[in-house]
């Protein structure tokens, strides 16, 4: 699934390990587990904790430190949108922003017109985001659940 999602194998293989795990691991382990050599555990470790979906964790009785994974699938899910969000959605807004900026009054108006709606668009879905991300996890799995229900609301047929 993270190579779909353009994630590194390794990163996305401790991070599976880490979720399907009942109890933290110690990095030795996952390197010995997934058969990867100890530094590209240590460095894929770094990248999930950077994405906050991971964290470190101490156990009694032992000195090394220990990772385990967000438990909670939909603040995982949220923790990750929030995170492209901030690397991918937000730079491109920017992006847009200084191309319609630059295009000026005296730009070629078609190309100044579609990128002021994709910019529009792009305002919107990111003004969406901001509000819906607000919600508390319960609020939101109730949203989704709506389905059906949320079209025969608004007065759209399917």
């Amino acid at each position: 699934m993270g190579a779909q999602w353009g994630i590194n194998r390794t990163v996305a293989q401790i991070h599976a390990l880490l979720f399907l795990s009942p109890n933290p691991l110690p990095a030795e382990e996952i390197a010995e587990y997934l058969k990867v050599a100890r530094s590209n555990v240590s460095t894929s470790l770094r990248e999930l904790e950077t994405w906050g979906i991971i964290r470190t964790v101490s156990v009694m009785g032992d000195r090394r430190d220990h990772f385990e994974s967000l438990r909670d699938v939909w603040e995982l899910f949220r923790v990750v949108l929030e995170e492209r969000k901030r690397r991918e959605f937000d730079p491109t807004l920017a992006l847009l922003r200084e191309c319609v900026a630059e295009a000026g009054p005296s730009g070629d108006s078609y190309t100044k017109q579609r990128l002021s709606e994709l910019l529009g668009f792009f305002e919107t879905m990111g003004g969406w985001f901001d509000q819906v991300r607000k919600l508390p996890n319960a609020a939101l799995v109730k949203f989704v659940k709506l389905g059906d229900k949320f079209f025969k609301m608004i007065g759209v047929d399917e």
